[in-house]
């Protein structure tokens, strides 16, 4: 290392179909201006191709993990989420990345936070963003997390080692509430028009359209949804819109600055064959609901963990997009089959209801993840300091 450089340890973890920087607390600077720009420079924004850092220039890449030893009781962990921006630099703390989350719990096990315990070790992760305690049970081998394992994920290549992941101490996660406004719901007016939409917090906070009001099939990839300049504008205006409503920002104005990250926005529509990613056929018999969802002013390859959360959460809701377009017998079934546009993904589910009306139980997904690469990040000092 030279004397223009400043050296950060990180570790490279994919976490489901995403995959980010992990970085211990304390190996970056307490005072937040400091520190948000050495996170940028370790991932080398702002740059659309991230050439001079680690990110990958890709949204589902550019992801910030902040580890830590517990600061409340009843947690294992602490884990900061970040999403970094990567032509504009700005760091998002307002959500949570469940992919990214899936790789909490092998880290800390493996970084000697959490001690192991064969063959599963619980892990509860203290979500600092929102303050709400997700569990990872994570396969254990030989004092560390395991990585072999039959289990597969579409959109990641081969198998793993499964991690169960407990979302339900997730509901209400930003916003106190799963249903913000009390409606399954609501009518939204933009410029573009009035949409019904469903505003739904559980994992990340959702706006939940239907396919047809955007004028879509609900099937497109998201390369042709991308490429209709005139609609991506008009579901920015309507996602900066619930934003506001959600509270995350004062005046719909601001959202893509202040807030790109969140609320999500899912584009719903009901069981039909398409085409994955890869080449491989999902028929409408393989679904129970189909949603192509955009975050980050751009759309998801795959489909986030908090929004398969807050999805399956959508669909336990009577009167909800999601409930009324899914297939009907998918409410009383134990597992939700939501279409995305690298294949399908799987939550369990569970409800019953009382005198108030639908009480969900259980919200739980299974993931893979491992580490990739430990070492240290050489940033230069003008990037956190200036010139």
């Amino acid at each position: 290392m030279n004397a223009d450089s400043i050296g950060v340890k990180v570790g490279i973890v994919r976490g489901g179909t995403s995959k980010g920087i992990f970085i211990m607390g304390g190996d970056l600077p307490a005072e937040r201006g400091l520190r948000d720009r050495t996170i940028r420079a370790v991932f080398g924004s702002p740059d659309i191709r991230q050439i001079d850092g680690l990110g990958g220039a890709d949204v589902l890449t550019s992801k910030l993990a902040i580890i830590e030893p517990p600061s409340v009781p009843g947690a294992d962990v602490d884990y900061t989420f970040g999403q970094v921006g990567i032509d504009t630099g700005f760091v998002d703390y307002k959500g949570n990345c469940g992919n990214i989350s899936s790789g909490v719990g092998p880290f800390a096990i493996d970084a000697g936070i959490v001690r192991a315990k064969e063959p599963v070790t619980k892990v509860r992760i203290h979500l600092t963003n929102s303050g709400k305690i997700l569990v990872a049970e994570v396969p254990v081998k030989g004092g560390k997390a395991a990585v072999e394992g039959d289990y597969a994920i579409d959109g990641v290549p081969g198998t793993g080692a499964r991690i169960a992941m407990d979302w339900t101490g997730s509901i209400g996660a930003i916003t106190g509430g799963l249903l913000p406004t009390g409606n399954a719901v609501d009518a939204v007016v933009t410029e573009d028009g009035e949409y019904e939409v469903s505003l739904v917090d559980a994992g990340n906070p959702l706006v939940f359209v239907e396919a047809a009001a955007l004028g879509l099939a609900g099937t497109e990839s998201p390369a042709e949804i991308e490429a209709d300049s005139g609609l991506m504008a008009a579901i920015e205006r309507l996602r900066s819109r619930c934003a506001a409503i959600f509270g995350m920002v004062d005046d719909p104005a601001d959202a893509t600055e202040q807030s790109p990250y969140a609320p999500f926005f899912a584009i719903i529509s009901g069981p039909a064959p398409y085409t994955a990613l890869n080449g491989s056929p999902v028929g409408a018999a393989d679904v129970d609901v189909v949603s192509r969802l955009l975050f980050m002013l751009h759309m998801h390859k795959a489909y986030p963990i908090t929004g398969t959360v807050c999805t399956a959460a959508a669909s336990m809701i009577p009167g909800s997009i999601v409930h009324r377009l899914m297939r009907p017998d998918a409410m009383d079934l134990p597992v939700l089959r939501i279409g995305h546009p690298s294949g399908v993904i799987d939550v369990d589910k569970l409800w019953h209801e009382d005198a108030g009306g639908i009480v969900i139980d259980k919200i739980a997904i299974g993931r893979t993840a491992r580490t990739i690469l430990e070492g240290t990040c050489y940033v230069r000092k003008s990037a956190v300091f200036g010139e």
